[in-house]
């Protein structure tokens, strides 16, 4: 199989061919949000960091919006700067400059304001899209597929049924040379033993540990401990009761394939294959870390349904729970209906051929409802 995407001049590929508006802080992202409105082609990423933050946690905001920017789905990239927030700007922009795509910035104190900002970023915005559309799509192997994997408002269907499938794609996708990219370290909790064992080496067995008691530790330095309970509503009301039942479902979305790497959050993979992010459980900043680190596309199972997506990377979301998809129909784009399944490689299959049509342009569900402006970046530090 292929799909048709878009050539990177780093040799990336894009499923997606958009100018990405991403504010460099908090401050600036109501210009950015006013730019990418004003310029048909553009997508603003928001997010509420970059000032007031440990070295720590800026160095990770600088490096995640770096990785964003890299991303094959951005044909090219704006910061919008206020002009004195902590990030790194100048070096974000250099990062990003080095994958060979156009990048510009505005400063909106130097400029004058923000009518100014929003006039002259509209003016580079608009020649970034024009030259953005002289890029073909062309056809490319599956191979150049980085899918991402994600979990969320989950139920027992969800570790019975769209896990399994999802994780049965990214296997396929991998077999065919591409790579698969999982996060939500939290949702590893009682079972990181068990993922520990798929590790390629014992250097990446240790780092999923390390990642999981490193999380664990900070519940229990707040005085909560997740073992044997589960802290989130809708789990509980969906029949998850534990962290555990919970893990051993959500673990299953990673297919089966050996893992051989563990980034931090923000960081991008090298190489192809299966790959760990240490990142949250929330979901819109768990889908920033895909993103960052590179995925062109993303499975999103839901067992109880959730109507976010991500600003430039299209999120497929895959229930198997009935009752979801005929509730929430607007939100859910695959049906995984395991009792007519012959076998769990076929819904992989099933899943793999609608990544391959919307990695060929097909729109999800969040990009026909536009549920892709906000997903947020997770720093840790006592300021956040």
């Amino acid at each position: 199989m292929s799909f048709w995407g878009y050539p990177r001049p780093d040799g990336s590929v894009g499923t997606r061919n958009c100018v990405g508006v991403i504010p460099t802080v908090a401050c600036s992202c109501d210009v950015a949000r006013q730019i990418s409105q004003n310029v048909t082609g553009c997508v603003p990423f928001i997010h509420y960091q970059g000032c007031d933050l440990t070295p720590s946690d800026i160095g990770l905001v600088n490096r995640t919006l770096a990785n964003l920017g890299r991303n094959p789905n951005l044909a090219g990239v704006l910061l919008v700067s206020l002009g004195c927030e902590m990030t790194d700007v100048d070096g974000v922009l250099d990062n990003i400059a080095q994958s060979g795509k156009p990048v510009g910035k505005i400063v909106i104190q130097r400029v004058g304001g923000t009518i100014a900002a929003v006039a002259e970023g509209s003016r580079i915005a608009a020649q970034m899209v024009s030259e953005a559309s002289r890029i073909i799509r062309e056809m490319f192997h599956d191979s150049e597929l980085m899918v991402g994997a994600e979990c969320g408002s989950s139920d027992t269907t969800s570790g019975i049924g769209s896990n399994p499938a999802i994780g049965a794609a990214v296997d396929l996708v991998i077999k065919k040379g591409g790579s698969g990219v999982f996060s939500q370290t939290t949702e590893f909790i009682g079972a990181e033993h068990l993922l520990a064992q798929r590790a390629a080496s014992s250097e990446v067995s240790r780092r999923i540990l390390e990642i999981t008691q490193r999380y664990e530790k900070r519940f229990l330095d707040a005085g909560v401990d997740m073992r044997g309970t589960n802290p989130t509503k809708g789990n509980i009301e969906g029949g998850l009761i534990t962290i555990e039942e919970k893990s051993l479902g959500a673990m299953a979305r990673a297919g089966t394939t050996p893992i051989q790497g563990v980034y931090e959050y923000g960081e991008r993979p090298d190489g192809s294959g299966l790959f760990v992010v240490d990142g949250p459980g929330n979901d819109p900043k768990s889908l920033t870390c895909l993103a960052a680190a590179g995925a062109n596309v993303i499975f999103f199972s839901t067992g109880r349904g959730t109507a976010i997506g991500c600003p430039f990377v299209p999120v497929i979301k895959v229930t198997a729970n009935r009752m979801t998809y005929e509730h929430l129909s607007d939100n859910i784009d695959i049906y995984v209906d395991m009792a007519s399944s012959n076998n769990l490689e076929e819904s992989g299959r099933v899943l793999l051929q609608e990544a391959l049509k919307v990695a060929s342009g097909k729109k999800t569900k969040a990009e026909i409802l536009d549920q892709c402006s906000y997903n947020g970046i997770y720093v840790v530090g006592p300021l956040a």
